[in-house]
């Protein structure tokens, strides 16, 4: 141990100030006769003695520090001295700290007194232990030594005893302890194996011998066989067994992130045990306190506590935690895990009456009881009467500018309770917990029937609000209280929102259930109203308009109402008709659909090598090989990948094409580098074999052109002309439609130039046409034009043809319809016309387009939106208007029965027919309900005739 205080001796705190710390450091250092730099670096970066000073007492000095493995690395890493040479670095940085201030910690920190220099500054600083390192019991690093040029004197006791290692390569030794020379390996023996038998005959006499094992002959012993030998490693290697796997467990470690509370209750003991080791703890603070030490219930459950303690604080604090966290939370907050929750909300939420009403709401949940107050609401059955009972009570003089503090307080409170209702109702499984409890029923028609004070607005929008969530679940008559209030909200309010959400929560009233709702006793003023709204250009109140009234025309009775009013004079259906088949097509989406009308005629195919114009020809000898036969390629063959051609036939075509044209300038192509050049001609083409008795050596991926193309990859126009008596057509090409013209009316029509003039001479050929009475006829592609006679005036004949050839001019588009040649019909097999008759080069398909205006539809492809809920509103009254003159409100029509001399039917959907049919025509989304509701149109039109 480090030696004691002696006397007085006193070892003050170290200061708090840097410039004080480094001012003692510096006076420490020269009392103790060694070295001090106050601004050491690392890395080239200076290191702050008191900075590290403070860290590494913090982690609880350097013994601790260097206790604790790869901290000096961390440290480092904190202070970026750099991640290239990281331990260097660390090593680097204990250092600093070991020669500047590891002697100073020590005396000023841990009040003792330091080791001497000789065994601290002046050493390495490997190691650890400072506390405790005495002269005695230190040991200098003897490799220090030795680097410094001393000599040992041999003895064993200073030497770093070294680890005896197992000598593998001598058998029947266990170690040595020194390195040395590795001894030459065992010489190794042939396995050989027993060929005598070691089946015995059955007699066999007793002194017979068995087969002796090798090793028990002489001059072999066990040491010499490695396998054989316990110490020797081959023994070992083949004897081994693995360790039987060990499964690991894993728990979790406790961080001050994955447990704060804990990782604070750590900390907060580990500072009362340092006070109380200085004395600065009383006996008292350390004694736990009633109540503290445990986590207690989680905040769900101290909310629900505090709600129902009527306590107006805790009130108020679990109010405030509950809007957070049904906003937060409100998917996993549900009633059913928190009896008593729904029941401490309604109650708060009544509590808004006795603002207004000097009155205070209870629920009694006694079913006996009898003869209670108004003020006391059935918890069982709900109260049916409770409008009556809110017209009873007196209205208190309320605020209507300037309230006080304490109404605000408590109307503030009443609307968090109701906004923590609203935002749990919004989860399935809390609005059908809701929906069973009749209390609920209750408090949404006491809310909605408060004053008109502008301070309500919110609570009444969230009251609203639960009723659109839970109104779907209940079966609703019209003498219900909520009822009628959801009506007065639609006829009375001002209120966009609070108009739209009644009318969404009266129009799904019963849905969930599937029961019906009839909408009774619905007063003029509230349909007049919601006519008015459907009007408007608001996609969201229309659409609640719209919802209403499919529930309330599915009513004949109803329908009869509407019919009656519009008699009378109170209300204009019309327009509500209009406007309806205007939303038909409301948000329509212009769409191009792309329909083929024609098939695709694919062009001819040929396995005849064509033979090219001779003008091609000409153009072709000229160029120097190879370039000559991939010309000659590219215009007679073209790429297929399922066709192919046997390259003889290929080989003899050039042969025959090219030998009179060649030189020695420029002789033809050997067949192998022929056949090569038409795999660079056309690089999906190759050499291919085909095995067989006789094998067939064929070119895969080209096939030969039906029309020859120039050098530019334009096609020849061929000559279709077929002779009368011929089997072909003439199948001359031509390169320009000109010189397919000139072809024609020289070869087939006989006409001729004038030597003079150099014009096509038709006197000359009519003169001889009238004599030989010879008459002239179109025969391209057995055309008929000119059938059964023809004509005497060539010149007819030859403008006539001219509606064959492709028109390759500027204004080619605008004439084209004037083309007298079409589309070849198809036949009944699918093909086009005969040979002959139809384009070489084949036809595209032929596509018309189509505009379409489709509305909404859903990820099924069904219609939606106001569109598809306008149709349904429409058909309704078409099913529906037969049925309401059946009725007993049908009898107060002034006019005939049948709605005048067209009838209803005809007065209401006659004007509509037109746009009907026209959504059917251009919507493909509405258009089978469009024309299911012209069908029932038409029905009950023709009923009514």
């Amino acid at each position: 141990m480090a030696p004691e205080p002696v006397g007085d001796q006193q070892w003050p705190d170290p200061p708090g100030t840097e410039e004080e710390f480094l001012a003692d450091l510096r006076t420490f250092h020269e009392q103790r006769g060694t070295y001090f730099d106050e601004s050491p670096r690392v890395n080239t970066k200076p290191i702050n003695l008191f900075a590290l000073f403070k860290d590494i007492v913090a982690r609880g000095g350097y013994d601790k520090v260097s206790a604790e493995k790869l901290l000096w690395r961390k440290i480092g890493q904190e202070y970026n001295l750099g991640q290239s040479n990281a331990a260097a670095y660390a090593f680097a940085l204990k250092t600093t700290y070991y020669r500047y201030l590891a002697a100073y910690a020590i005396k000023r920190v841990h009040k003792q007194e330091p080791p001497p220099k000789e065994i601290l500054e002046m050493n390495t600083a490997k190691g650890g232990d400072l506390l405790n390192r005495t002269v005695e019991n230190y040991r200098a690093n003897t490799r220090e030594g030795y680097e410094n040029g001393q000599v040992s004197d041999g003895s064993d006791e200073e030497k770093t005893p070294k680890v005896d290692k197992m000598d593998l390569d001598d058998p029947g030794s266990t170690g040595r302890s020194i390195r040395g020379l590795r001894q030459a390996p065992q010489q190794r023996l042939l396995y050989q194996p027993d060929l005598s038998s070691t089946r015995q005959p059955r007699q066999v006499s007793n002194h017979a011998q068995s087969p002796q094992p090798l090793l028990n002959q002489p001059g072999y012993s066990q040491a010499n066989i490695p396998a054989l030998n316990p110490n020797s490693s081959s023994f070992n290697v083949m004897n081994y067994e693995p360790r039987q796997p060990i499964p690991l467990t894993l728990r979790p470690v406790p961080t001050p992130m994955s447990n704060p509370a804990a990782h604070k209750d750590k900390a907060k003991r580990l500072y009362d045990a340092r006070l109380a080791r200085v004395g600065k703890l009383s006996a008292k603070s350390q004694i736990m306190q009633p109540g503290t030490g445990f986590d207690g219930p989680n905040i769900y459950v101290r909310t629900l506590l505090a709600l129902r303690s009527g306590i107006p604080e805790e009130s108020d604090w679990a109010l405030h935690h509950l809007v957070k966290i049904s906003h937060e939370r409100g998917d996993k907050y549900r009633f059913e895990a928190f009896p008593g929750l729904a029941e401490g909300l309604i109650e708060k939420v009544l509590e808004v009456s006795s603002l207004f009403y000097d009155v205070k709401w209870n629920i009694n949940y006694n079913e006996f009881a009898a003869n209670l107050g108004i003020e006391y609401l059935d918890g069982i059955e709900g109260t049916p009467d409770v409008l009556e009972r809110i017209g009873q009570l007196t209205l208190n003089e309320t605020p209507e500018d300037i309230s006080s503090g304490s109404f605000d307080h408590k109307l503030s409170k009443n609307i968090e309770a109701c906004l923590v209702l609203r935002n749990m109702s919004m989860m399935d499984e809390n609005a059908n917990y809701l929906a069973d409890m009749p209390p609920i029923r209750d408090l949404l028609s006491i809310v909605l029937n408060l004053p008109k004070k502008d301070y309500l607005v919110e609570l009444k929008h969230y009251a609203l609000d639960i009723s659109e969530q839970l109104t779907k679940r209940w079966s609703i008559n019209e003498t219900d209280p909520l009822y009628i209030s959801l009506l007065t909200v639609i006829d009375e309010s001002v209120d966009r929102g609070a108009s739209l959400t009644a009318l969404r929560a009266i129009s799904r009233i019963g849905m969930e259930r599937h029961i019906s709702n009839p909408l009774k006793n619905i007063q003029l003023s509230t349909v007049r109203k919601v006519l008015e709204w459907t009007m408007l250009d608001d996609e969201d109140l229309v659409g609640a308009c719209l919802d209403f009234f499919y529930q309330f025309t599915a009513v004949p009775e109803n329908v009869a109402f509407l019919l009656v009013c519009m008699d009378e004079g109170e209300i204009n259906l019309q327009p509500m008709f209009k406007q309806l088949g205007a939303l038909l097509m409301y948000r329509a989406i212009p769409m191009t659909d792309k329909r083929r009308i024609a098939p695709e005629i694919q062009p001819k195919t040929t396995t005849v090598i064509q033979d090219a114009p001779q003008a091609l020809m000409n153009e072709i000898v000229s160029i120097q090989e190879p370039e000559r036969s991939s010309a000659w390629l590219r215009s007679l063959f073209e790429e297929d990948a399922e066709s192919d051609i046997t390259q003889i036939a290929l080989w003899q075509s050039y042969q025959a094409k090219f030998t009179p044209h060649s030189s020695p300038e420029c002789p033809l192509l050997p067949a192998a580098d022929f056949i090569k050049n038409v795999s660079t001609t056309f690089p999906s083409a190759n050499a291919q074999v085909i095995p067989g008795p006789q094998p067939r050596f064929i070119i895969k991926g080209i096939r030969p052109r039906f029309t020859p193309t120039d050098s530019k990859g334009r096609l020849y126009f061929r000559c279709l002309w077929t002779a009368p008596g011929a089997y072909s057509s003439c199948g001359s090409f031509q390169p320009t439609p000109a010189s397919i013209w000139e072809h024609i009316v020289t070869q087939h029509l006989g006409l001729t130039r004038s030597e003079d003039t150099k014009q096509w001479d038709f006197e000359t050929l009519r003169r001889k046409a009238s004599e030989q009475n010879q008459t002239f006829s179109c025969h391209w592609a057995r055309c008929q034009h000119f059938a059964p006679g023809g004509t005497q005036d060539p010149i007819i004949v030859g403008i006539h043809v001219k509606t064959h050839l492709p028109d390759t001019s500027l204004d080619s588009l605008r004439r084209s319809k004037f083309n007298q040649t079409k589309r070849p019909a198809l036949l009944p097999n699918g093909h086009g016309l005969p040979e002959d008759e139809d384009d070489p080069n084949g036809y595209p398909a032929e596509f018309e387009l189509i505009q379409w205006h489709d509305t909404q539809w859903d990820e099924r492809g069904d219609p939606m939106g106001l569109s598809f809920t306008s149709a349904l509103v429409l058909r309704s009254l078409a099913r529906n208007v037969p049925k309401a003159m059946e009725t007993s409100k049908a009898e107060k029509l002034t006019t005939t029965k049948s709605g005048g001399e067209d009838g209803w039917m005809q007065r209401l959907f006659g004007p509509l027919m037109d746009r009907l049919f026209h959504v059917a025509t251009v919507n493909r989304i509405l258009a089978p309900t469009v024309l299911n509701l012209v069908r029932v149109i038409e029905n009950n039109s023709q009923e009514n005739e």
